[in-house]
């Protein structure tokens, strides 16, 4: 019993916090999986960007040549919602961003550091994953799992308003998500929808007032678990929409873009473990052309139910 309890263990520690990393563009595989009841992740991370606006692909600037080093502290937990598995998390990213781009045919440069909006979200899976504590949870077994998030980030990063290029973006936005995960044997297979909406920058760029449609998006992931814990998944997300406006005169940013990526899992021992992920956009209409890498170590511990 004790070597299956640490088997389950391995593989869903892997898994778990690779989702907090991820921008609202990136594939994030794992996001439905069941945890045991009471579980607690710390999660610190690093993430490196290149070429177009990673954080926010809708700005209307041309001929991005801008890098981003970004710090990530997370932590989550996993909860019982109505006899229903589900999760907490909490993100809190530090960038770091240099580069030039064209505004109005104006070339700007920007250097700047400071903290990136958090982002708060709340999951339940409502079949196929039930509350488990750390006892019951040796001895489940995934096959299909249905679940919805709702993610949330606020406007408390840093932003001025007399740059074009800001780290924060001085609005909220909300995303709600539906996802299926499928296990076959060592393949899971998993799919995603999700729409995001924004609130109004009321104070964007001089003083004016920058809307955004919302932005729907979709992925999926094949991933192959070994019997050591160690998974890995390829990844892919296509997101459309999110056509912005200033005062009221629409831009013309409508975007149509696909990234692949792929996330190797690495658990270390029954409480730790290391995450790598690259991607790259490999279609783009606004937006979408950064390669990005990041590697994060999590470490978990128990709660109590």
């Amino acid at each position: 019993m004790r070597g299956r309890v640490a088997a389950a263990w391995l593989m869903w520690i892997a898994c778990t916090a690779w989702p907090l990393l991820a921008h609202g563009q990136e594939a994030e595989p794992r996001s439905y999986s069941n945890a045991p009841v009471g579980t607690n992740f710390l999660i610190v991370g690093y993430a490196f960007t290149r070429g177009g606006l990673a954080f926010d692909p809708a700005l209307p600037v041309e001929n991005e040549h801008l890098e981003t080093n970004s710090g990530v502290l997370a932590y989550a937990r996993a909860l019982n919602l109505w006899d229903l598995s589900g999760k907490f998390d909490a993100i809190v990213p530090y960038m770091s961003l240099s580069g030039s781009a064209d505004y109005l045919n104006q070339p700007v440069t920007r250097e700047v550091n400071g903290f990136v909006d958090p982002r708060f979200r709340l999951s339940v899976n409502f079949f196929g994953a039930p509350a488990l504590s750390t006892s019951e949870f040796a001895s489940y077994r995934q096959d299909l799992i249905i679940g919805a998030s709702i993610q949330v980030s606020a406007p408390w990063g840093q932003y001025d308003p007399s740059r074009i290029v800001n780290i924060g973006t001085n609005r909220w936005w909300f995303k709600p998500e539906l996802g299926i995960s499928k296990s076959l044997g060592t393949w899971t297979f998993e799919f995603a929808a999700a729409g995001t909406a924004f609130t109004d920058n009321q104070n964007f760029y001089g003083g004016h007032i920058r809307s955004q449609h919302p932005l729907y998006s979709v992925q999926g992931h094949a991933i192959h678990t070994f019997a050591s814990g160690i998974w890995i998944s390829g990844d892919v997300t296509y997101f459309a929409g999110g056509r912005t406006s200033v005062d009221a005169i629409a831009d013309n940013n409508y975007q149509q873009n696909w990234r692949l990526g792929a996330t190797l899992a690495l658990p270390i021992d029954r409480q730790d473990s290391i995450k790598l992920n690259a991607s790259s956009g490999v279609s783009a209409r606004t937006g979408n052309g950064f390669d990005a890498i990041a590697v994060a170590w999590q470490h978990r511990w128990d709660g109590g139910l």
